[in-house]
């Protein structure tokens, strides 16, 4: 079994550079409004073992997060700037979720797909 090691600086900034390819139009413009230099924020659920986890993008109270456990992007609420409220294992590409958030502020409503947290498979 290998040992669980979070994602480098180096290696999340390779991910978003690939997504910068991809992106274009509204989408693009939007990118370059809320992306930020990936900084760690706390999640006290999950977060800790890793030092918490990057935010790359801010957009009024939600945040786009890289869950390097779950290997993928996720978008949550923030109250207190560098800790993520809500914990969720989508294994998104960053498109995706940039997309959704984009959506969200396009259209209203709920940001739909949120996989929760982990939940145990042992039944009673």
């Amino acid at each position: 079994m290998e040992k669980w090691t979070p994602i480098s600086k180096i290696e999340l900034l390779g991910e978003i550079q690939k997504t910068e390819i991809e992106l274009n139009g509204d989408l693009w413009n939007f990118w370059q409004l809320i992306k930020i230099e990936p900084e760690k924020w706390q999640e006290p659920e999950f977060g800790n073992k890793g030092g918490g986890f990057w935010v790359v993008a801010i957009c009024g109270k939600k945040v786009i997060w890289y869950n390097d456990i779950e290997e993928g992007f996720n978008i949550s609420d923030y109250k207190d700037y560098r800790k993520i409220e809500g914990y969720y294992c989508n294994q998104d590409e960053l498109n995706w979720s940039v997309m959704r958030l984009y959506d969200l502020i396009k259209f209203g409503g709920d940001i739909v797909g949120q996989a929760g947290a982990p939940q145990s498979l042992k039944t009673e």
